[in-house]
């Protein structure tokens, strides 16, 4: 038996929660190390005081823009590396990795390029106040210069999680993470580089995780990565940016959304940009847990659904669906309970910790509804339905929270800031539901029967 077939057997025969927490445990623990070093640089960066601090919540959202091109083209290729080996065709997976791959270089040497030119008036942009400014220049000049290692980085990872192979996903993303918690450490308690330490931590860190997860892909893929596989018709790239759509317009609307909620907190001042940062980065700690169960479903749902077994996809969003509910439902519980107290672990600050505590309850009830859009939107995008994967896509960071932002600025100032990524996470997991429901109850006996006709 072959390597193709064997691993076909594996995604389509393995019972199906047993499988997907076997690909999403892996990608929840090395999200979770990647959300952990993300709060170590919160929480060694907020001993410096509320500029520093709030100057690495500025840069979070030019990490988004950075991460928004690298999940399009890794999610795009991802799921048609999937659907290649389902039909057991390894040369047309290697075409959609290999054009991802050197696609996202590209990318990400060009943003480094013109980032670094104009890094004055961009920090300025993104929500950057005099006195963050330079701090924020010091930070950013380290993610642009890891730029295109973090964007193949993640395109690496995740055609490494939609060919079943999440742990080896896992150990390159955890590597750099425990990497650049102690270089944290190291760089800003021992050798007081300040923020300018914490940009250099993390750029080494992306650079060690780009080379393990490169060495393990061309160890372990079934996917080969190479300048002779770039493909340059231009359906490859069509379909790559189509089945990625969603992600980048997840991710693109969070950048967005980051930078509009960084200048309307701007008027209150750095503390209140600094607590909103905290949350932020504890929010994303919790999300890593719904998203990394959703994305151990999604190799699981683009394999099975392109192999006609409907009802595994099925059995699996409701897993996903009900499995992730609970577990990110518990640990919002402890966020709402103990607001305060979490706050005070990244930021002494009184004024900081008053505007953080009321912004992490609002931010947490929110998350427990999260889990109905991560399985939602998951399972159109791995199953190629683009249109539908879009429009979930746009909710949370778009069509709910920017409006929901606004409004509440207009009618409450910081209060209204406060409580709006949650209120925008509530609605945008209801109206999640319904696709989900429609999907479940759908019948696929007309394929399955076209399928035998074949």
């Amino acid at each position: 038996m072959t390597n193709v077939d064997t691993h076909y057997k594996k995604m389509t025969e393995t019972p199906v929660a047993k499988l997907i927490l076997k690909l999403g445990v892996p990608t929840t623990i090395s999200m979770l190390i990647t959300n952990i070093y993300n709060l170590a640089d919160t929480y060694f960066v907020g001993g410096l005081g509320e500029s520093e601090q709030a100057a690495t919540g500025i840069l979070f959202t030019l990490q988004a823009i950075i991460q928004a091109f690298a999940f399009m083209l890794g999610h795009g290729s991802g799921t048609y590396v999937s659907k290649a080996l389902a039909l057991k065709d390894k040369k047309e997976a290697s075409r959609y990795a290999s054009t991802a791959f050197f696609t996202g270089a590209a990318i990400g040497l060009f943003m480094l390029t013109f980032g670094l030119i104009f890094l004055t008036p961009l920090v300025r942009a993104l929500g950057s106040t005099e006195t963050i400014l330079p701090h924020a220049k010091d930070y950013g000049f380290w993610v642009l210069m890891s730029c295109p290692f973090m964007i193949c980085s993640l395109i690496l990872n995740n055609n490494l999680r939609y060919e079943g192979m999440a742990f080896y996903a896992m150990f390159g993303l955890t590597a750099g993470g425990i990497l650049n918690i102690f270089g944290d450490y190291l760089l800003i308690n021992v050798y007081h580089m300040g923020v300018y330490g914490a940009g250099l931590s993390t750029a080494v860190s992306q650079v060690v995780s780009f080379t393990i997860l490169l060495i393990l892909y061309l160890k372990k893929s079934n996917a080969k990565i190479s300048l002779t596989q770039v493909s340059l018709k231009g359906i490859v790239y069509i379909n790559i940016i189509k089945g990625g759509l969603p992600s980048l317009i997840r991710q693109g609307l969070s950048s967005i959304s980051s930078g509009l909620l960084n200048n309307l907190t701007k008027p209150f001042g750095d503390a209140a940009i600094a607590a909103i940062s905290v949350v932020n980065r504890f929010s994303m700690f919790v999300m890593a847990i719904g998203l990394g169960i959703g994305q151990g479903f999604q190799p699981v749902a683009a394999f099975n659904y392109s192999a006609k077994k409907y009802d595994r996809v099925k059995k699996g969003l409701v897993f996903t669906w009900v499995f992730s509910t609970a577990l990110v439902g518990v640990i919002s519980l402890v966020g709402i309970i103990f607001a305060e107290q979490i706050i005070w672990i990244f930021q002494k600050s009184p004024d900081v910790i008053a505007i953080g505590k009321t912004a992490l309850r609002f931010s947490c009830v929110g998350l427990i509804f999260l889990a109905s859009s991560v399985a939602a939107n998951m399972l159109f995008q791995s199953i190629r339905k683009s249109l539908i994967a879009s429009i979930l896509a746009m909710m949370r960071s778009g069509l709910m929270f920017i409006p929901v932002l606004i409004i509440g600025y207009s009618l409450k100032g910081l209060g209204g800031i406060q409580a709006a990524q949650g209120i925008a996470d509530v609605l945008s997991g209801l109206v999640s539901i319904p696709f989900a429901i429609a999907f479940l109850r759908k019948d696929f006996s007309r394929e399955l029967s076209q399928e035998d006709d074949r």
